[in-house]
């Protein structure tokens, strides 16, 4: 069961192809962190909020599906669920083709929190995000 869901829509854009016509592989993480901004941005705790409050959430594990490829103009919706935010926080992420619903791309993520002033790793999750997710949750 996921803590929060979210999901964004994306058209693809023409300077996200390769030269095979069809969108580089290494954009779909991209749209992953477009779809996580839009998320921490529902729960009203911003990548700036995480800041103000010392913490930094990079990657640090990825695991990546690709199923079909997407073309040029194709509109997506990119889903998130994030799953868990203590000792890590884990993001589940699929992509779909908007028009058939058919799943074309899906990625983890794990994410380590880490003090922006130390520079160690947290496994506690900042108070301000738990409690955006409690709220989200009433």
């Amino acid at each position: 069961m996921s803590l929060y869901t979210s999901e964004i829509e994306i058209k693809i854009p023409f300077y996200d192809l390769d030269p095979m016509n069809i969108v580089w592989h290494g954009n779909y993480i991209k749209y992953l962190e477009e779809a996580r901004c839009k998320m921490f941005a529902e729960l009203n705790y911003t990548y700036v909020d995480m800041k103000d409050d010392f913490y930094a959430y990079p990657v640090a594990k990825m695991d990546v599906k690709y199923i079909k490829p997407a073309f040029f103009e194709q509109d997506i919706i990119v889903k998130s669920k994030l799953m868990e935010i203590e000792p890590a926080m884990i993001i589940k992420y699929e992509i779909f083709d908007k028009k058939t619903n058919s799943k074309i791309f899906k990625a983890t993520t794990m994410q380590i929190a880490v003090d922006t002033r130390t520079l160690k790793s947290l496994y506690v999750a900042p108070q301000r995000l738990i409690q955006a997710l409690e709220n989200k949750n009433e």
